[in-house]
């Protein structure tokens, strides 16, 4: 059998296993990734089967699924949304970035992983899911809610952040000079402001350049945009995420919503194969050693975002209820703290054992969030019946 009908016939199965696994979870209710990351693990390095003849497109592919994660993301919010949340926000994101980062950093630390191992955790313990937060609230008819806002505008905070942390983390894993971080910091910086500003004023040039009636030209404008865009932010030393990101934000209107419908379904596919060729280059056997700093690190951390939401809640004027909610929805981590991870993995530049403890870590906490929230209700409601009548 030739090269080629071996990768169709491997590829076939893992697009056909994907849709079976996506399936699986919508049954439990929960989001899928958990599943693409066992998936993964099943069939790579150290799982039942290796497959090694597509590779090259896996990982071209988990790279273009980053890219649309990230363009997605930036589609949900408007420039002068980001400018609103952030000066709304920045006090409960900085607690939240505070309380959150610390112990994957304190846990890295006292593993010995050094500073860029360190920098890797701190980003994977604080990142919430954005994908996984929307998809609760919507299921469970919680948009329309008072803390809603509260949430969406620390995780708005947080996705600022990655935008000034991932171009650290890239230029750390690459073993540049302080200096070339500076550096690196600092165009990322002007990158973000002047996107802003085009943003903020010429925005809708922007739409209009992209936009199309037809749905094929417009899927492969847009397509075409993200990868040129992500391509010479990578040269620019500003993260390939971080650049598809602003570009969504500079997408507005009736743009943005076409944009979304027609780049969903690729988004899904390859943010999937994101998720599986990350399982795949973990191996499953790394997984036992570090999983008990795994739960420690789950605990801890649901515990302090939970902290984060309800303190955030608090200060808007939020009810008891809702502050419980808030603190809930803000557990799960997701496609931000593998990509943290993946990015690690690589340059090759951390220990074996972060990138399963980051593997275990996000299994735990997509499973945890999702659950948490739906139970969040009685468990809360009774509590405050009994602080009441006491």
């Amino acid at each position: 059998m030739n090269t080629t009908t071996l990768a169709l016939i491997e590829l076939g199965a893992v697009f056909f296993a994907l849709g079976l696994l996506g399936r699986l979870a919508a049954q439990f209710g929960m989001s899928p990734i958990p599943f693409y990351l066992l998936g993964g693990l099943c069939f790579g390095s150290g799982g039942f089967v290796n497959l090694g003849d597509i590779s090259e497109f896996s990982h071209l592919a988990s790279e273009i699924g980053v890219v649309l994660l990230l363009l997605l993301l930036g589609l949900e919010y408007t420039a002068s949304e980001l400018v609103t949340g952030l000066r709304r926000s920045w006090m409960a994101g900085v607690v939240d970035a505070v309380l959150n980062a610390a112990p994957g950093a304190v846990v890295a630390l006292m593993l010995g992983w050094g500073t860029t191992g360190a920098v890797v955790m701190a980003g994977v313990t604080y990142i919430s899911s954005s994908g996984i937060i929307a998809k609760v609230l919507s299921d469970l008819g919680r948009l329309g809610n008072r803390e809603t806002p509260v949430v969406l505008s620390i995780l708005v905070f947080e996705d600022l952040a990655m935008a000034v942390y991932l171009p650290i983390l890239t230029a750390l894993l690459a073993g540049v000079s302080f200096a070339g971080g500076l550096e690196a910091v600092g165009i990322s910086l002007v990158v973000i402001s002047v996107v802003l500003v085009i943003a903020l004023r010429y925005g809708r040039y922007v739409s209009a350049l992209l936009d199309s009636p037809d749905s094929e030209t417009l899927l492969l404008k847009l397509l075409g945009a993200a990868l040129l865009v992500a391509g010479i932010s990578s040269a620019m030393q500003v993260s390939a995420a971080v650049g598809a990101f602003l570009l969504g934000i500079a997408i507005s209107g009736t743009t943005a919503h076409n944009a979304s419908r027609v780049l969903e379904p690729l988004r899904d596919l390859f943010a999937a194969m994101f998720f599986v060729v990350f399982g795949l280059n973990t191996d499953p056997r790394a997984i036992p050693p570090v999983l008990g700093w795994a739960v420690l690190l789950a605990v801890v951390t649901a515990l302090t975002k939970m902290i984060t939401g309800a303190w955030a809640a608090k200060q808007q004027g939020v009810g008891r209820l809702g502050r419980a909610r808030a603190g809930v929805a803000l557990i799960a981590r997701g496609e931000f703290s593998i990509v943290i991870a993946g990015l690690a993995l690589s340059a090759g530049a951390v220990e074996s054992e972060l990138v399963a403890l980051a593997t275990a870590y996000v299994l735990l906490m997509a499973v945890i969030g999702p659950v948490a929230a739906r139970v969040v209700e009685p468990v809360a409601g009774v509590w405050i019946r009994v602080r009441t009548s006491a």
